[in-house]
C-alpha cells in the first residue's frame, strides 16, 4: 500500500523537483500588474485609438478572415508589404514573429550549442536573457556607463573574452531611452564578425529618428529586429527581423508553422496601407516627449535622462516612495530602480497623450511635494 497519494503536496513538491529544471523552479512568473482605472503609463502602449471610420473598416476585413483555415504559412503578402514599406534592402527578406520575444526565441534555439554565450549591455530589455538560459546560452551582462550611455571599450573587452554567439543592442535602449552612436553599434559589429551575430533591436524606431536597416548588406552578422507594437498595434503581436539571406533561411527552420495567425496578419495588411495614420501618431508623441522632457527638467529633484524612444527614464530622491504616492492618485508607472543597480531611484514613464501626460506631472509634483 502507498503510503502517500499521488495528490499529496510532499509528492507534489518532489514531482517538480524531479521534471522542472532548477533554473526555472528559480524563476517568477512575469508580472504585469492591473491598470483598471488607472492611467497607464508602464508599458510603452501607444494611447491613440484608431479613427473611427478606420475601425469600422478593419472591423469588416477582420470579419472576412478565414478563421476556419490554418494561416499561408508563407505570409508572401504580408512579407512583401514590410519589405516595400518599411525600406528592407533589395534582396533581402524578412522573418515573422509572434512578437519580438518569439523572434529572440527562434535566435537563441538556431544558435543553442553548449558552452556558447550571448552578450547585451546593462541594463537592457530583460528577454535578451530569459530565451538564451532556456536554450542552454550563457548570458553575459556588461554595464552600461553611469550617465547611461554604451561602454564600448568594456563591450568589446566582454566579446573578446567571451566571444558570444549572439550579441544584443536595443537601438534605442529599452530601459533607458538611450540611442547608442550609430558608429559604436557596427563597430561592434564588424569586431563580432568572425564568431558571431549582432542583433540590433529597432522596437523604438518610430520614435527615434535613426535606423541601421540600410547597414545590413555590409555586414554577413548583422540582424536587425523590429516589432509594430510600439508603432500603435501592441495588441496584435506581430514582429519581423531581416539578415544576409542565408542567415534567415536557418532561422526560420525553427520557426514553428503557422507561428503569426490569421487575426495579427489580416490586421497587420490592413494598416500597413494607412501606415500614415501610424506614421502621424508617432510624430505626436515626439513632440509630447519633448514638451514632457522640458516640463520634468523644470521640476526640482528630478533628473530626466535623454531619450529618443516613446518613453522618459527619470531619477527622483526616492523611487519607491514616489511610485507608490503615484500609484494612490491612479497614475501607473514602471519603478525601474528594482531592474538594475545603475536605476537606482529611477522611474520609467511612457510618454502620452498631453492630459494623461499633464495628469502624470500633477500627480508627480505632489508626490514629490510630500517628499
Amino acid at each position: 500500500m502507498m503510503n502517500k497519494s499521488p495528490a499529496d503536496p510532499a509528492s507534489l513538491d518532489s514531482l517538480l523537483d524531479g521534471v522542472i529544471r532548477p533554473l526555472v523552479r528559480g524563476w517568477h512568473v512575469y508580472h504585469v500588474p492591473s491598470a483598471d482605472g488607472m492611467v497607464k503609463l508602464d508599458a510603452m502602449e501607444n494611447p491613440y485609438a484608431l479613427p473611427t471610420a478606420l475601425r469600422a473598416e478593419l472591423a469588416g476585413r477582420l470579419a472576412a478572415a478565414e478563421l476556419n483555415r490554418y494561416p499561408v504559412p508563407s505570409y508572401t503578402r504580408l512579407k512583401q508589404e514590410i519589405r516595400t514599406r518599411m525600406g528592407v534592402p533589395e534582396g533581402y527578406d524578412v522573418l515573422l514573429g509572434n512578437g519580438s520575444d518569439e523572434l529572440i526565441s527562434m535566435l537563441s534555439a538556431a544558435c543553442a550549442v553548449p558552452g556558447r554565450k550571448v552578450l547585451a549591455p546593462e541594463p537592457s530589455f530583460v528577454m535578451y536573457q530569459i530565451p538564451a538560459q532556456m536554450a542552454g546560452l550563457g548570458y553575459v551582462g556588461v554595464p552600461l556607463r553611469a550617465d547611461l550611455t554604451l561602454d564600448v571599450p568594456a563591450m568589446l573587452a566582454a566579446m573578446e573574452e567571451h566571444r558570444p554567439v549572439i550579441t544584443y543592442l536595443s537601438y534605442p535602449n529599452n530601459p533607458t531611452g538611450t540611442l547608442f552612436a550609430a558608429d559604436d553599434v557596427l563597430r561592434i559589429a564588424e569586431a563580432a564578425a568572425s564568431y558571431g551575430l549582432v542583433v540590433v533591436d529597432e522596437a523604438y524606431q518610430p520614435f527615434a529618428g535613426a535606423t541601421l536597416m540600410s547597414a545590413l548588406p555590409q555586414f554577413n552578422n548583422l540582424v536587425l529586429m523590429r516589432t509594430v507594437s510600439k508603432l500603435g498595434l501592441a495588441g496584435i503581436r506581430l514582429g519581423y527581423m531581416s539578415a544576409a539571406p542565408a542567415l534567415l533561411r536557418e532561422f526560420d527552420k525553427v520557426r514553428p508553422p503557422y507561428n503569426v495567425n490569421v487575426l495579427t496578419e489580416t490586421a497587420a495588411l490592413f494598416m500597413l496601407e494607412h501606415l500614415d495614420v501610424l506614421e502621424a501618431q508617432a510624430a505626436a508623441l515626439r513632440e509630447e516627449r519633448t514638451r514632457l522632457m522640458a516640463q520634468l527638467a523644470a521640476l526640482e529633484g528630478v533628473h530626466a535622462f535623454p531619450s529618443a524612444a516613446n518613453f522618459v527614464l527619470i531619477r527622483v530622491p526616492d523611487a519607491d516612495k514616489v511610485f507608490g504616492a503615484l500609484l494612490a492618485r491612479k497614475v501607473l508607472v514602471k519603478n525601474a530602480g528594482k531592474m538594475h543597480a545603475l536605476l537606482q531611484n529611477c522611474l520609467r514613464i511612457t510618454v502620452s497623450t498631453e492630459q494623461e501626460n499633464a495628469a502624470f506631472l500633477a500627480a508627480l509634483k505632489a508626490a514629490l511635494d510630500e517628499l
